[in-house]
């Protein structure tokens, strides 16, 4: 009877451990793991969403992420003197923990995407309509980060499997090759133009997710980025499917400023093929996030864009102003009426008589703006204030509230680019013709100017001078975008177009009021003490941001770049046939 009683409990005992095991096997809802997560659409919505959220980070699109390439072109030069001061110099060097900043975002972004694309498999053909979406978001924008990590690091690894994560070997990838990645954007641009809805379906299409209007207009910017003549034709063909409204109804807004305010009447407008959605002031959190790791529930959800361009009297951090050059180039031609070109009241906030009774006035943060008390960005050193993406002209307040509250979508593509883009190709396939010109003409005539005549433009060569350094400073001036162009037309690797930049890129540090307007000249910078050009500075190599010396140190399998390296990119782009096109005096 002992025995038997002792041989009950150690059966009891062992059928209560197996109980206990299953218990402990039981998963848990709150802790999911990528084995559990990721099984539905509904999972995978969510992380569509995450995608999205990174690319509203600092190193992304909320700040440095955007302005480095504002500091990049000739149309805006850095009047703190500190803050990107070597960014605008274009000789940042491997140790500026800035330069991290968007490698760090972007990859985050590309995690999520190969995430969900780990979980929609290769055949489309097989996937629901939602789960076709969301791939197609997915793709867009895996071919959006990686169109960013190309045109500022050049040479970045390549990471398309999920699965690579798991491993060290997957964790410490090696550099891909310029066209390596570039192929890659191209080819999840173009995936995602089949698998997206276009903005005409309305609903959330029409409110900020990528459509395939969206990933038409960017497969043509990465096919734009290798000019061969092959790419060149791919390119026109789409953009003019766009234009024929292959992939949804796109026009320009009557009012050229409507694509720079906050609200749902301008946001997501009929012209924007592409924007980044920020919340609108006084609806946002109070938490500024920063980073991908620092999220809040109470996240302020907007950008610090503002910040680095308002001036400081009005409380921004006055690091960014307008070049000399822009400001000049849009007073060079007036409207048919007589009046200033509009885009300059967006673009730059200064004082012009015009502007007396025109949209907000002469105001900047609703603060009164004179003749004889004009605004500068800096105290110390001057400079044009850029109102563009800004509140500087929309009414709304008084003073920059400095982080990431400006509520103002960033439209990092419009139908003006398409249209110009159109030109472009047309001109470097064909031109000059007059179909090039019209495309152009469309995007004068909103602004008020007269239409350009094939008659005056004897050859490509002009045609592409006046596209290049009037039609698309005036129309994109002070946004993102001016230094892929500056790359993709190798004007770094031409003796003739550097000179250019350099006239282009010339400004004055001044604290005289009075100054900060007039026409400067690159050659007077030997006897003018006030005058810099910031592509005096460049060293070759340095269109591109050096990779980060911690990221190489801490991966045996990561090298730099031409500008880790100095090396001049002339070679790349001479030995592919690319042509840069001589400079052109307009005038004659």
């Amino acid at each position: 009877m002992k025995l038997y009683k002792i041989s009950l409990a150690i059966l009891l005992g062992v059928g209560t451990l197996t109980s206990c095991g299953d218990k402990l096997e039981l998963t848990n809802p709150n802790q999911q793991t990528t084995s559990t997560f990721g099984n539905t659409a509904e999972d995978l919505e969510e992380c569509v969403i995450a995608a999205y959220n990174h690319m509203r980070m600092e190193g992304s699109y909320a700040r440095v992420g955007y302005t480095i390439d504002l500091c990049r072109g000739d149309e805006v030069w850095n009047s703190s003197q500190q803050w990107y001061v070597t960014f605008d110099d274009l000789n940042v060097p491997t140790t500026l923990d800035i330069t991290f900043w968007p490698w760090r975002e972007w990859y985050y972004t590309i995690n999520v995407c190969n995430f969900i694309l780990s979980r929609t498999g290769e055949d489309n053909s097989v996937l629901s309509e939602k789960l076709k979406r969301i791939k197609g978001q997915a793709l867009f924008v895996r071919g959006l980060a990686y169109y960013n990590l190309a045109g500022y690091y050049q040479n970045p690894p390549l990471i398309t499997d999920y699965s690579s994560y798991s491993t060290l070997d997957g964790l410490y990838a090696t550099n891909s090759t310029y066209d390596a990645v570039l192929d890659q954007v191209e080819k999840d641009f173009s995936e995602a133009m089949t698998l997206l809805p276009s903005r005409d379906e309305g609903g959330e299409w029409a409110k900020g997710r990528a459509t395939n209007g969206a990933a038409a207009g960017y497969y043509a910017r990465a096919l734009m980025m290798r000019p061969s003549k092959d790419n060149m034709q791919k390119a026109l063909t789409v953009l003019k499917d766009i234009i024929a409204k292959k992939y949804g109804t796109y026009k320009l807004m009557a009012n050229y400023g409507d694509n720079f305010r906050e609200g749902s009447l301008y946001e997501n407008n009929d012209e924007s093929l592409f924007e980044v959605q920020y919340l609108d002031y006084g609806t946002q959190g109070v938490d500024d996030e920063w980073t991908p790791v620092n999220t809040s529930p109470n996240a302020t959800q907007g950008h610090a864009v503002e910040s680095n361009l308002g001036p400081g009297d009005c409380g921004g951090w006055a690091d960014l102003s307008a070049s000399p050059w822009l400001y000049q180039l849009f007073k060079s031609e007036r409207t048919t009426s007589g009046r200033l070109d509009p885009r300059l009241y967006w673009t730059i906030g200064t004082y012009e008589s015009d502007w007396e009774g025109f949209e907000y006035g002469n105001v900047c943060y609703t603060l009164p703006l004179t003749a004889d008390a004009p605004m500068v960005t800096n105290n110390n050193n001057g400079g044009l204030p850029i109102a563009k993406n800004t509140n500087l002209r929309t009414g709304i307040y008084d003073k920059v509230v400095t982080g990431l509250h400006c509520g103002i979508n960033l439209r990092m593509m419009r139908y003006s680019d398409v249209l110009l883009r159109a030109a472009e190709c047309e001109n470097e396939l064909n031109g000059p013709t007059q179909q090039a010109i019209d495309w152009i003409n469309q995007v004068r005539n909103r602004a008020g100017l007269a239409n350009l005549n094939l008659s005056d433009f004897n050859s490509a060569d002009k045609l592409f001078e006046q596209i290049a350094n009037v039609e698309r400073p005036k129309e994109f001036g002070c946004e993102f975008g001016r230094g892929f162009d500056l790359i993709r037309w190798g004007f770094f690797y031409d003796s003739g177009r550097l000179q250019q930049l350099k006239e282009h890129g010339t400004f004055r540090r001044t604290a005289d009021r009075s100054r900060v307007k007039e026409p400067v000249s690159y050659s007077a910078i030997v006897t003018d003490a006030e005058l810099k050009s910031s592509f005096d500075t460049y060293i070759q190599g340095h269109e591109f941001i050096p990779v980060y010396q911690d990221l190489i140190t801490k991966n045996p399998n990561l090298v730099g770049n031409s500008a880790n390296n100095s090396s001049d990119n002339a070679e790349y782009f001479n030995g592919n046939g690319w042509k840069v096109h001589p400079v052109v005096d307009l005038s004659k």
